[in-house]
């Protein structure tokens, strides 16, 4: 009894005090005033029933009410709020009662007030968190927005030249012919071969931003069918071989286990892959460097890598260069080479790789130590293909299947037919 006493003799200055001094302009004491009535109410009902339930619809509303503007500017409005109003509490406690009154009234108050504080500060951080997620969507959805308006440009621009593209293409075709009619211009030659590279250049782009476009919408379809690695690096191997000379560098491609196992892919697209990562490797490998390929067989897995003696790839670097347009070092001094040392390219090639490697359900990765131009320290490609031992599409694994066994077949029967010629000596 003597508690609530107590309690009902600070209540007006209680709410004068604190009204005065964390309130600014009357418009806002008056309605700050009301809320401190609501809370002082709140209190008494929990000293005299023990039960601190009682201020948690107060704290709720105050702890999810700061601002836009306190919220951006990280300002804890309602915790410092809490805090000094639990110090001004103390102070009018001492200012109108008795010592005993106010050490009885402060005894049963302050671990309310400081859980109070401990749940509005819970819930501000709940309302701060819910708008820093809220700001993250927001750029998160920008950022997607920005993608997508990125690839419908590539996909667009890619489309809108192969037009005129084609216009080129043709007229030069017309005016060779018209060439070879009548030579009489010894420099006609080499314009038009010279015309006809920046064609093959250009369609070469124009196609990369093409796949980059199927990529990005999940629209790349895979033709699956027999696929050996070996018989790819070959291939390679024989395309390459003027580029490798022409930088005088060294090419050594290893026979590993795994590259003569008969796996299931799209024959085109790994080619594809494989042959963007060399020419990258050759790109960024001085001349007189040396460009491996070898690999492994693992459980469920075939590993590919390709190694360099190159300049290497920075770790930031290694984060990015399989997203669009993704380059290495600067761009103001890149060549437009194919396959001169640090040649420039529209940075696509990577993730098209990625691409290609990923619709097959493998993966790929780069090791590199750092980027230094002085002691090289090389970059090595992974790649992961799994070995799938028939096409994922039903009907075409049953026509394979069926290839198969007539092969078999053919082949027992031809062994049957076949004489047997005897040689003596």
């Amino acid at each position: 009894m003597v508690l609530q006493e107590a309690l009902q003799k600070i209540h007006d200055p209680w709410i004068e005090r604190i009204s005065r001094e964390l309130a600014r302009g009357e418009g806002v004491r008056s309605g700050f005033a009301e809320q401190l009535e609501r809370f002082y109410n709140m209190l008494e009902q929990t000293v005299a029933t023990g039960d601190t339930a009682w201020l948690d619809p107060i704290l709720y509303d105050w702890g999810h009410s700061p601002t836009e503007t306190n919220l951006e500017e990280g300002d804890y409005f309602v915790s410092f709020l809490m805090n000094r109003m639990i110090a001004l509490t103390i102070e009018v406690t001492r200012e109108n009662l008795s010592k005993e009154e106010a050490f009885e009234v402060l005894a049963a108050i302050t671990p309310i007030l400081t859980n109070s504080l401990s749940v509005v500060v819970r819930y501000e951080m709940e309302t701060r968190v819910a708008h820093i997620s809220n700001d993250l969507n927001k750029v998160q959805e920008k950022l997607r927005e920005l993608d997508h308006s990125k690839s419908s440009f590539i996909s667009v621009a890619a489309h809108e030249l192969k037009t005129p593209l084609t216009l080129i293409e043709g007229y030069t075709s017309m005016m060779a012919d018209i060439f070879e009619q009548t030579p009489g211009n010894p420099q006609m030659d080499g314009l038009l071969k010279g015309v006809n590279t920046g064609i093959e250049r250009l369609r070469h782009i124009i196609d990369d931003m093409i796949d980059v476009s199927l990529i990005d919408n999940n629209l790349l379809t895979l033709n699956f069918q027999p696929v050996l690695i070996s018989h790819l690096l070959t291939l390679l191997k024989n395309e390459i071989k003027k580029s490798i000379a022409e930088r005088r560098q060294n090419l050594i491609v290893h026979e590993f286990e795994g590259s003569d196992l008969l796996i299931y892919g799209d024959t085109g697209r790994l080619y594809q892959a494989l042959n963007n990562l060399v020419f990258n490797a050759i790109k960024y490998t001085p001349d007189e460097g040396t460009i491996t390929i070898n690999g492994r067989l693992l459980p469920g897995f075939i590993e590919i890598t390709i190694a360099d003696t190159g300049i290497g790839i920075s770790r930031e670097k290694q984060a990015v260069i399989f997203e669009k347009f993704g380059q290495l070092g600067r761009t103001d001094l890149h060549s437009s080479g194919k396959t001169k040392f640090k040649g420039g390219g529209p940075g696509l090639g990577l993730p098209i790789t990625r691409g290609i490697i990923e619709a097959h359900g493998g993966t790929i990765w780069v090791e590199s130590e750092g980027h230094d131009e002085v002691k090289l320290p090389g970059t090595t490609f992974h790649i992961l293909l799994p070995t799938k031992s028939e096409p994922t599409d039903a009907n075409m694994a049953r026509i394979f299947r069926e290839s198969e066994q007539l092969m078999k077949e053919t082949e027992i029967s031809v062994q049957e037919n076949t004489p047997i010629n005897h040689q003596t000596t």
